[in-house]
């Protein structure tokens, strides 16, 4: 007894219970039925009670007024509210987000948080990726609730793959990385394989659903609707994208990783905690090298 009071003592010990010890299905198809509801009094409340509790900011939202809570977590932006890097040796962070982990994959081990690491192999389930980036850069970005949840090419680049694999919904914030192992392993996810710079680099993105909403939606495919498969759902598929244009979005606060073969790097200025916005620049592309 004591030890659960003290644990709900500790904000982070809190949020961590109320968020994971708890039905995470049925609360996020709960709250999806929620934030869908266009009754102007739920609608109001339900917004006015989010921004009480976070920082969120509309003043970069394209419209005015939201048909519901959904309709406004989802929101676009006004034109140029995310300058996108243009340099072709840049590759730029695909949405808003703060950086977490970040740094070396050392033999095809990533780490979550301080002490705690997981394997590449589980998280993306494809031996080939695996092979070709043991020895690469990752790094870890993770969305707020409040903030903008659209996310966007980080180069010029085709999308040769997506491979959803099907999980649970965990939160992803700092108290469960800390208290949990292998949650981007556990969750629900995507696999995006991107060819860029004229066919001689790729890169991957890995989308991670969490609790609540937990929906990823992308702009060029449907994903399964019944999503307990137990084996990863693959589809080819050959679709253009320019820099910085939309890909998809997460319908809840959630994580992207960025994967990148051995020869990236990340910018200087990328360390744990650094606050990014769409269109900033991630990583550099290597100056030279064989295809991968």
């Amino acid at each position: 007894m004591r030890t659960l009071l003290g644990r709900l003592a500790d904000h982070d010990g809190l949020n961590f219970l109320l968020t994971n010890r708890i039905p995470r299905r049925s609360l996020t198809r709960f709250m999806g039925w929620l934030a869908k509801i266009e009754q102007p009094m739920v609608r109001d409340l339900s917004i006015a009670v989010w921004r009480r509790f976070s920082d969120l900011d509309l003043s970069e939202a394209r419209k005015t007024s939201f048909r519901s809570l959904h309709d406004c977590f989802i929101r676009e932006l006004k034109e140029g509210a995310r300058p996108i890097d243009p340099r072709p040796d840049i590759i730029t962070s695909p949405c808003d987000a703060i950086v977490g982990a970040s740094g070396r994959i050392a033999n095809g081990v990533m780490l979550q948080v301080k002490g705690s690491n997981y394997a590449l192999s589980e998280l993306v389930r494809d031996g080939a990726l695996v092979d070709a980036y043991r020895d690469g850069t990752f790094a870890t970005l993770r969305l707020t609730a409040s903030m903008y949840h659209r996310f966007h090419a980080p180069h010029d680049c085709r999308v040769e793959q997506v491979s959803h694999i099907a999980g649970d919904a965990f939160n992803v914030n700092p108290p469960t990385l800390q208290r949990l192992q292998r949650v981007f392993c556990r969750n629900e996810r995507a696999t995006l394989r991107l060819r860029l710079d004229a066919g001689r680099h790729q890169l991957v993105l890995v989308p991670v659903a969490a609790i609540l909403v937990a929906g990823l939606k992308l702009r060029f495919m449907e994903l399964p609707a019944d999503r307990r498969h137990r084996e990863p759902w693959i589809r080819n598929c050959d679709v253009h994208f320019v820099k910085g244009q939309e890909m998809g979005w997460f319908e809840h606060g959630s994580t992207i990783i960025v994967l990148a073969p051995p020869g990236f790097s990340l910018v200087g200025n990328i360390v744990d905690g650094t606050i990014l916005r769409m269109g900033q620049p991630l990583m550099h592309l290597p100056a030279a090298g064989p295809h991968v």
